[in-house]
């Protein structure tokens, strides 16, 4: 029977040394004693390296004032999570391994002075055979980190991206630098003997589901609504590796937030022994939808459809964009989800656009997403880059991203919420077709987006598969060419926009648009103080870090003067982004269905920002940009 460990409430410590001097630790001589620069510190995992040092008074809290450059010199250094396993816990059959579902991203693992493997994906799943070491009665586990890569942030050339490392940390315009470093994901130990399955996934229908997998006999399949069972069946292991299919079954639909119910069963797969008990096991909550794609009501000819229909029923998509909640988000828990996911359906969203950005979220934001009916629009970790958007064309990397691909898709093609695979944020070129630029998305003719295209079509064929975003002839959408049908998916705009603009739009789905707001005024005196924020213009440290949300010289343009005091620029900031969002939701919504949806950029702060486009603060709360979208979402489009 295999027997599976979680590793989190084992004794964890964490120990930080100067590049290469860990080696002691693998049974490398090095010549010189293997003497740590930072003492072991208590630890945990999941947990980021910044958490554990500062709450050990090691580095100071990066969200206040300019500390975040105080942590930097953590990037310096190897960092080591280390616990022993007792050799009870490693006795229980012939094979060992080591599964780790996040690491950040490479690094080494020893164990009892052997170097067991290598790491170097922050995006994948590492599992590392323990199988081969000598056994002793207190077995040492060491996790060992190298040095990240230097620099991977907003300002870059995504065509030479080739490190697998989510890249919002190295900053962005909502995030100033904190490279997350350590375990972001659960760790556990496997014992078995054999008897085991493996690679296990699922693909949904409307009406049953697939199961492939690797099984060294016949496999139980069931699917469980409570207590009630409405399949049970066994299948030989020849038809589980080629897919083995069921259809036709009596389920109830799941349905996104607001259009119905979010009905989910349970599916099981079981290994048995040959007395009858379990070898393995294999079990996944689940949910079936119907999803098609309609044509826009006048949309030209040759568009993409952007009509979502899910059971039968054309739904307007609304929701904002996904960003972390945190730079070190190894360290956030199920209630900093929760929090957030349900201020959105609170705001009357039914979808979220995880940004390519970053990594592929917990199995947790899926939970919550199925549970609340939120779809998730889910992109592959890559993005524009300003310098340069074009998406890399070197086979190596190709062939780098695939697995990547792969494993985004096998680990969460089961969550009934999961709406679409994109291949990522703003891969584009020029109008002219020319890689250097901006205007034209990428397609997905591209060789990676293509492989992407391929991989989604053979692993999860249900679901539709976008090369980028925005998809179409351009990025944004101009008010010169509004008549031409050149605006498909669209980003922008961040405002400010003439009073013209949104009477005019025909775009035919609009899933990024913006408009900075302040956050309120007890997280920046908080985090700021209650005068550091003024002046509010370049001149201000603060400020510079983040110009792309300056709002001084439109307050002195409105009001004549600079603000009188934090809180009144607050007001005045606050107003504007509602206002702002509130007219553009307006627009587009009752439209409907001429345009498909509605997605604003963004949900939430990862930094609590002096000014930003999350329409949630640092701590979770609505500004009143969300109240705002609120009446908007909650009305229905022919009532706008």
């Amino acid at each position: 029977m295999k027997i599976i460990r979680d590793l989190s409430p084992a004794p964890w410590t964490l120990t930080g040394y100067a590049p290469d001097t860990w080696r002691g630790l693998a049974g490398i001589a090095l010549g010189a004693p293997s003497l740590a620069e930072i003492a072991p510190v208590p630890a945990r995992v999941p947990a980021s390296v910044q958490q554990l040092l500062f709450e050990r008074h090691v580095i100071p809290d990066w969200t206040d004032h300019l500390q975040s450059r105080a942590a930097e010199w953590v990037e310096n250094r190897n960092w080591v999570f280390s616990t022993t396993l007792p050799r009870a816990w490693l006795a229980g059959g012939t094979e060992r391994h080591l599964r780790c579902a996040g690491l950040d991203h490479a690094g080494w693992v020893c164990c009892n002075g052997q170097l067991v493997g290598r790491f170097e994906n922050g995006f994948v799943e590492h599992v590392f055979d323990l199988s081969a070491v000598p056994l002793a009665d207190e077995n040492a586990l060491h996790i060992v980190f190298d040095l990240p890569p230097r620099w991977l942030g907003q300002f870059n050339y995504t065509s030479k991206i080739k490190d697998w490392k989510a890249r919002f940390n190295y900053t962005w315009d909502w995030q100033p630098r904190l490279v997350q470093i350590g375990i972001w994901d659960r760790v556990t130990l496997e014992v078995s003997d054999h008897q085991v399955l493996s690679d296990m996934r699922c693909q949904l229908a409307p009406d049953g589901f697939k199961i492939f997998g690797i099984a060294p006999a016949r496999v139980e399949v069931r699917l469980e609504d409570g207590d009630r069972a409405l399949l049970r069946e066994w299948v030989e292991p020849a038809a589980l590796a080629r897919g083995a299919a069921f259809t036709g079954l009596r389920v109830e639909s799941w349905w996104p937030h607001g259009e119905g119910a979010q009905k989910t069963y349970r599916l099981t797969c079981r290994l048995a022994t040959p007395e009858g008990g379990t070898a393995d096991e294999w079990t996944r909550i689940v949910g079936f939808k119907n999803v098609t794609w309609r044509a826009c009501t006048g949309a030209p000819a040759g568009a993409d459809p952007w009509i979502c229909t899910v059971n039968g029923r054309p739904i307007f998509l609304q929701g904002v964009n996904w960003t972390p909640i945190r730079p070190n988000y190894a360290d956030v828990t199920p209630a900093d989800y929760e929090t957030r996911i349900k201020a959105y359906v609170a705001m009357g969203c039914n979808v979220l656009r995880v940004w390519g950005g970053a990594f592929l979220e917990k199995e947790t934001f899926y939970d919550l997403c199925d549970r609340h009916g939120l779809l998730v629009w889910q992109e592959f970790p890559f993005s524009s880059s300003g310098i340069d958007n074009w998406p890399p064309e070197d086979p190596v990397v190709i062939a780098g991203a695939q697995p990547i691909v792969r494993s985004y898709i096998t680990r969460r093609q089961h969550h009934a919420s999961l709406l679409c695979w994109c291949g990522g944020n703003e891969l584009q070129g020029a109008p002219d077709g020319n890689k250097a630029g901006t205007g034209r998305p990428a397609n997905a003719s591209h060789p990676l987006l293509k492989m992407m295209g391929l991989e989604a079509a053979a692993l999860d064929p249900s679901r539709r598969y976008l090369a980028t975003s925005p998809v179409g002839p351009r990025f944004t959408a101009e008010e010169s060419e509004f008549g031409q049908g050149v605006h498909w998916e669209i980003h922008g705009p961040w405002f400010p926009v003439p009073e013209s603009y949104w009477p005019k739009d025909d775009a035919l789905f609009r899933s990024e648009v913006g408009a900075a707001g302040a956050s309120p005024v007890d997280i920046l005196e908080r985090h700021f103080g209650p005068r550091s924020l003024l002046p509010l213009d370049e001149s201000n440290p603060q400020w510079r870090r983040f110009g792309f949300w300056i709002q001084g010289e439109a307050f002195q343009k409105a009001h004549g003067r600079a603000p009188l005091d934090l809180a009144e620029y607050v007001v005045w900031s606050q107003r504007l982004q509602a206002e702002a969002l509130e007219r553009a939701a307006r627009y587009t919504k009752r439209r409907f269905p001429a345009c498909g949806g509605f997605i604003i950029w963004m949900g939430h702060d990862a930094f609590p920002c002096p000014a930003n486009t999350a329409v949630l603060d640092f701590d979770g709360r609505p500004k009143p940009a969300a109240d705002a979208l609120r009446k908007i979402f909650l009305t229905k489009p022919d009532q706008l």
